[in-house]
């Protein structure tokens, strides 16, 4: 095993019904036989996207994340993986303006951007980061995925995720669960509409946000 690989049981658990999901979302947003650009943003340890690069090899993958010991766990997977479809990660932090982003991305050069487990616990700020910058780099049409706990319409549920949420905030104020509705409003000023919700396991949701405009 390639050194500085990290291996965490919350991305064990969900990167196959994350990738279930997008079984039938990817082919129905862009048809079976399309070539896609991807960018994940806050990858994380690696795992998700090597598991997802295997199971859609017609996407060229672009990993990312803000701290540096997690982009040299992609590279220890990407170099034990030896996978042609997954380019080297990027150190991006998404509360900078996209035009300060290492990497070759245009506005309108990705067709998905996914993101897991981010919006819950970091500021504000980060997924205002998120939406402003999938609104630019989407090309229209493309599509944003988000996982993780929600709000729905003001309420958290089940009991389980209010005490997740409490805990959050106990750790730092600037986190916790993000309503669906304060969500829809961040796609809105970035061009984007709320396009469909998924119940995952462990109470949480994937949520599809698409570009609007013609292609």
């Amino acid at each position: 095993m390639a050194e500085g690989k990290l291996v965490l049981q919350a991305p064990e658990n969900n990167k196959e019904p994350i990738a279930l999901v997008l079984d039938d979302v990817i082919p129905e947003k862009f048809g079976p036989d399309s070539d896609l650009k991807a960018l994940e943003i806050s990858s994380g340890t690696g795992q998700h996207v090597v598991h997802l690069a295997r199971r859609f090899p017609r996407v060229q993958w672009r990993p990312s994340d803000v701290e540096e010991k997690y982009i040299e766990s992609i590279k220890a997977y990407l170099k034990d993986e030896g996978l042609t479809t997954v380019s080297e990660p990027l150190l991006i932090d998404v509360c900078k303006p996209v035009s300060e982003w290492p990497g070759d991305m245009g506005d309108g050069s990705l067709d998905l951007i996914l993101n897991i487990n981010m919006v819950h616990i970091t500021p504000w700020e980060c997924t205002e980061g998120l939406f402003t910058a999938a609104g630019r780099l989407l090309r229209p049409k493309g599509i944003m995925v988000t996982y993780g706990p929600y709000a729905i319409h003001g309420e958290i549920t089940p009991e389980s995720n209010v005490a997740f949420d409490a805990s959050l905030k106990s750790q730092n104020s600037a986190w916790g669960l993000r309503d669906v509705d304060d969500l829809e409003k961040e796609a809105k000023k970035n061009g984007m509409v709320f396009d469909a919700m998924f119940n995952m396991p462990a109470n949480n949701k994937i949520l599809v946000w698409q570009k609007t405009g013609e292609e």
